[in-house]
């Protein structure tokens, strides 16, 4: 992303009690902002997996959250990506997005998640689908669906409870 630049924080995040998934949160500040969770597949580390190494081998996919709509700076554009073929189908995807959505909600006050997908990837389709996420466009351009998920009170408590059952390491 041009004009953007990422740090890594200190604090990645691990979903408790199926600890699939290891991220490491990225952010740039200014008028677009990225959050970036790495995705990491605890079947494919070698040796033991410590908290604060890099596990290379692991890294699987990431998940994407932009803040970037100038009128509603409380809106983000999510996005997933399992790129490691042998680690899709396993539930990373969907641990990812709901991970990065509660930490959104808590930290960053994020009240609409949006998806932007191709037309021709059912996959993801039918991921935000079942994580409640509804159509609102369909670009005959680009070929892709828009999906968004608006974070009622009902939607906010539930990310909520789930941030409460994250495990953050220092």
């Amino acid at each position: 992303m041009s004009g953007c630049k990422t740090q890594l924080c200190s604090k990645p995040l691990a979903l408790s009690p199926s600890p699939s998934t290891r991220s490491i949160r990225c952010s740039s500040p200014g008028p677009k902002t990225l959050t970036t969770f790495i995705v990491l597949d605890k079947q494919l580390v070698v040796g033991e997996f410590n908290h604060g190494q890099p596990h290379v081998e692991a890294m699987v996919g990431d998940v994407n959250l932009y803040m970037n709509d100038l009128d509603d700076p409380q809106m983000a554009e999510i996005e997933i990506m399992i790129a490691e073929p042998k680690s899709r189908g396993k539930g990373l995807g969907k641990e990812s997005a709901l991970m990065m959505m509660a930490f959104a909600v808590e930290n960053l006050g994020i009240h609409i998640f949006r998806a932007k997908i191709g037309e021709l990837n059912g996959a993801s389709l039918s991921l935000f689908r079942k994580l409640g996420f509804e159509e609102t466009s369909y670009s005959e351009i680009f070929k892709e669906v828009t999906l968004e998920l608006s974070v009622t009170k009902a939607k906010h408590d539930e990310l909520l409870q789930l941030m409460g059952s994250f495990i953050t390491h220092a």
